[in-house]
This record gives structure tokens, sequence and C-alpha cells, in this order.
């Protein structure tokens, strides 16, 4: 039969080490890290990617252009890009400019879309397609991907270092009951040393 009295490491007693001590002291503090540190650092982590994200999508809304054309061709061998949620191919657009008139460029269109459809393609400063800036949900994605993150490297931090204090403790405790062990053996054993 087993018995377990619950808080003896805080309780002065002879069977106590300082090994003992320390270890009470590690699950405590492991215990508020885990609690209350975590989830803390994760919220900052989050709240600094959310306005990292919301600044970057603000940067690229800001220098691309989105021009609604009609789809005239595909280019020739056109192969699926991974663009946002959907794949998309490249194709041959036309769109009037205010400025410059009729325009013709090989822009990023979904897949599926057939010659004559119009489509909404975005194009940079320079004039090369480009895929649309995110949207809301990709940045809240992103914010809670980042404070997920965090905070999971955090608590594996916490336990990585509570394992490593309690195997020292251990250790330690192993090393103060050899040593207790070698001034009580001969009085147990009534051998001399």
């Amino acid at each position: 039969m087993r018995t377990r009295v619950r808080g003896w490491r805080w309780q002065r007693n002879p069977l106590r080490r300082r090994s003992d001590v320390v270890e009470a002291w590690t699950v405590l503090v492991v215990t508020v890290l885990l609690v209350l540190g975590a989830p803390l650092t994760g919220a900052v982590a989050a709240w600094w990617a959310h306005q990292d994200a919301r600044t970057t999508v603000a940067e690229q809304r800001a220098e691309r252009q989105r021009v609604r054309a009609e789809v005239v061709g595909r280019t020739p061998g056109a192969v699926p890009l991974q663009g946002g949620r959907e794949y998309t191919y490249r194709a041959t657009v036309r769109w009037t400019d205010p400025d410059t008139g009729v325009r013709t460029a090989v822009a990023r269109v979904p897949a599926g879309t057939a010659r004559g459809e119009t489509v909404d393609v975005w194009f940079d400063g320079r004039g090369r397609s480009v895929p649309p800036p995110p949207d809301a949900s990709a940045v809240w994605q992103h914010t809670v991907a980042m404070g997920v993150c965090a905070a999971g490297v955090t608590a594996g931090v916490v336990l990585v270092g509570h394992t490593l204090v309690r195997r020292a403790a251990l250790r330690h405790r192993l090393a103060e009951w050899e040593r207790e062990w070698a001034r009580t053996e001969p009085e147990w054993t009534r051998r001399r040393a």
C-alpha cells in the first residue's frame, strides 16, 4: 500500500533534501509559466503578427492595381500556379486603360476561365502580373497561426527546462542519499570502511 503525503516538499522534515525544495519551487514556476506565460507570449506574438500583416496588406494594396480585363487567350504551355487558395493559369488578357488606351498583358487568371470571360487581375507598379493582396481571413489565419506557434514554443521550452531541472535535482538527490548512506551504513551493518 502506497501513501502519498501532499506538500511534503514544502514542510520541514528530516527526509527532505535541498533538491526536493528546488524541485517543488520548479513545479510552481513551471505551472505559472504554462498558465500565464505561454498564453501571454502567444497573445503578444499574435498581436505583433496581426499588425505586421495588416501593414503588409496595406502596402500591397497601395502598390498593386486591380484591373478588370477580358481573357483573349492562353499562353502556350500554361502551367497551373498556386496563387492564394485556388490554382491559376497564365493567360493573355486585354483591358482599356483611361490613360494609355487598350492594353494587353499576360496575367494570372483562375483555373477554368474561358476565352472571352472578364476577370479581375492584379499588376504591380512595373506592370507585372502579381497575385491579389491577402484578404482579412488570410490576415487572421496568419495571426492565429503565429499566436499558437509562439505559445506552443514557449510551453515546449518551459517543459524542456523543467525536465532538465528535474534530472539535475534527481542526480543531486541520489548523491545526497549516497553520502548519507556512506555515513549510516557502518552503524547498521557493523562494517568498517
